[in-house]
């Protein structure tokens, strides 16, 4: 992204990351963990909140 350099693409960031080391290691876990996180709480949102689980 422009603004911060950031890369979206859990690839682009993933490969040079596993090149480099250290610090650029260890913070990539969040391009991990937050998909999932993100999956997590919106599969309870549609089931709790939206109640679209059909029965």
């Amino acid at each position: 992204m422009p603004l911060t350099g950031t890369s979206v693409n859990p690839a682009r960031s993933l490969a040079p990351a596993l090149f480099v080391g250290g610090t650029a290691l260890s913070e990539v876990w969040l391009f991990i963990l937050a998909p999932i996180v993100g999956g997590i709480i919106a599969a309870l949102v549609g089931r709790f909140v939206l109640d679209t689980e059909e029965e």
